[in-house]
């Protein structure tokens, strides 16, 4: 595939997309579709022909666009949206095309949700058909690919990531740059490259979402990173749970394959690269570097000690990178327009943007794309839309099970990865859930407690026994049973299982107990000392406690 085979293929789509002078895109991301937006997409194909519109309207499919909570959600070529569509709609939404607009139907978007955004890595979403290769090339698609492979050496390729200062997203914010630097110095007989789409977090579905909504751009900066750091094999570890994302991976492999920009001999400059799924079982600790590793190699996903780093001695005990889905969508758009493009967004320690998925207790629940830097105050009040049914806000948690609750007084502190640590939490994946007067924060430590309990693989003790543990006292602190001391024991509990279990989910699982015991510890107290759950969300209990 050369440059100019490249633009071939793009100049072709623009001119059939031009052939069409109105188009109704539907949204088949899984949150619309839960909704039954394929039995909306069906109607309008079918009221389309009915009509003989077939070589005037396009209807397609597309990615996410973002306000999940108002799905299904429809966009049309006269630039408006409507949301909460059924397939009854069908005929009104297409008389809409050159009549009134179906105004109970309409969706705002000259709203902070939409405005506020500033989009990269959500670029193409909702807006290209994410099965269709020549859409996604249209869209300069492969572009930083075949510049990458035809302009530039694989140094020049990192010198750019460097220069770009991305992150890993993740979770843990390394630099992007340093770790393939890293693995291209390593020696091995053969090295890989390897995209971690075990999103296992609560209420997190950035991953998910983007695989679902444009899976030829997470291919790019797959292909973008084996060529600077000399891999000729990649796998993509994807949670079973995610079929649909599963399904678009796989034709897109399949594309990228067929128009040989996947494969041996990429664009006849003697570049290989295979890539394959490896589907997980769903285990949390998989999200783990070293315990994902093994489980691609077929053995129990559990964590090894490091050092050796996965860039040293990696899968099969050969130089290995790992990035996520989010750190990889963002390289082509790097590459395509440098890095010093992309390190003016953001802030001097976090640059670019940000997906989040926010959800919880706030009117706009969804997918967000915002520069680093942004406030929670902005993002719960201006993009969330604030808390529904005249409640007060309480707190957001960030960073999934191994995040933190800050409160009020942190909503003027800017998100980016310093500052969400200092506070007692972390950017994670980029999960943000946000809580109302309704919540007793005591109840939400022991859920992520919960959940870590559960995940834990049980290697190392201090994870295994202590979320047992910690996860007992709170359950007595709902309960209404616990005793003073208890309180004491939990923060030493705490202390002990971050400072000495041996990976990233016992070492973060005493966060949310952390940060609720520091912002919120007069719920405790009230819980332990009076025998009252001050948000009245533990009140059956504390009934049964009184009766007895």
């Amino acid at each position: 595939m050369t440059p100019e085979e490249l633009e071939d293929i793009a100049q072709r789509e623009r001119e059939t997309q031009r052939e069409f002078p109105q188009r109704v895109n539907v949204c088949v991301a899984a949150g619309c579709l839960s909704c039954q937006s394929d039995a909306v997409k069906e109607a309008l194909v079918k009221e389309a022909a009915s009509r003989g519109l077939g070589d005037q309207c396009q209807v397609k499919g597309v990615g996410c666009m973002g306000l999940c909570s108002e799905g299904p959600l429809v966009s049309i070529s006269t630039g408006h949206l409507y949301q909460h569509v059924s397939a009854r709609d069908a005929g009104a939404i297409l008389d809409s095309l050159q009549g009134s607009l179906v105004e109970q139907l309409l969706c705002p978007t000259d709203t902070p949700f939409f405005q506020r955004q500033k989009k990269i890595v959500l670029e193409n979403s909702g807006t290209i058909d994410p099965e269709r290769i020549e859409e996604y090339i249209a869209c300069q698609g492969y572009h930083a690919l075949v510049k990458a492979l035809t302009e530039m050496t694989p140094q020049q390729v990192i010198a750019e990531i460097t220069t770009s200062g991305l992150r890993g997203r993740g979770g843990a914010g390394y630099p992007t740059g340093l770790k393939w630097s890293t693995v291209a110095k390593a020696v091995g007989t053969q090295k890989f490259v390897i995209c971690n789409a075990d999103e296992g977090d609560p209420g997190a579905f950035m991953d998910r979402s983007v695989l679902e909504s444009d899976p030829h751009r997470v291919l790019e900066g797959m292909l973008i990173a084996a060529y600077a750091v000399g891999a000729s094999q990649g796998y993509i570890y994807v949670r079973a749970e995610y079929p649909l994302a599963i399904a678009r991976l796989k034709t897109a492999i399949r594309q990228a394959e067929r128009l040989g920009l996947l494969g041996a001999n990429i664009c006849g400059t003697g570049f290989n690269l295979h890539i394959e799924l490896r589907l997980g079982a769903g285990a949390f600790v998989c999200g783990e570097e070293t315990a994902l590793i093994a489980s691609i190699e077929g053995r129990r996903g559990t964590p090894r000690p490091r050092p050796p780093y996965p860039a040293m001695e990696g899968l099969v005990g050969q130089p290995t990178l790992i990035n996520n889905v989010e750190t990889y969508a963002n390289v082509p758009p790097i590459l395509r327009n440098g890095g010093a493009w992309y390190a003016q967004i953001g802030t001097e320690q976090s640059k670019g943007t940000k997906v989040f998925a926010l959800a919880g207790r706030v009117r706009n629940t969804g997918l967000v794309e915002v520069p680093m830097g942004i406030s929670l105050r902005e993002m719960v009040f201006e993009i969330g839309g604030g808390i529904p049914d005249g409640k007060e806000f309480k707190a957001v948690q960030t960073g999934g099970p191994s995040g933190g609750c800050l409160p009020r007084e942190t909503l003027d502190m800017p998100v980016e990865y310093e500052s969400l640590a200092r506070a007692g939490s972390i950017m994670g994946s980029g999960g943000m859930i946000v809580m109302d007067e309704t919540s007793c924060m005591v109840d939400v430590a022991k859920y992520f407690m919960d959940f870590c309990m559960t995940e834990s693989c049980g290697k190392c003790i201090p994870c295994r026994v202590g979320t047992y543990q910690m996860h007992r006292i709170l359950s007595a602190i709902t309960d209404m049973s616990a005793a003073a001391q208890d309180l004491k024991l939990l923060e030493e509990l705490c202390d002990l299982v971050k400072h000495t279990s041996l990976c990233g989910l016992g070492q973060s699982a005493p966060n949310p107990v952390l940060s609720t015991l520091k912002y919120f510890l007069e719920e405790y107290q009230a819980h332990v000392h009076e025998h009252k759950c001050p948000a009245g969300a533990c009140g059956v209990k504390m009934l049964e406690k009184v009766d007895a």
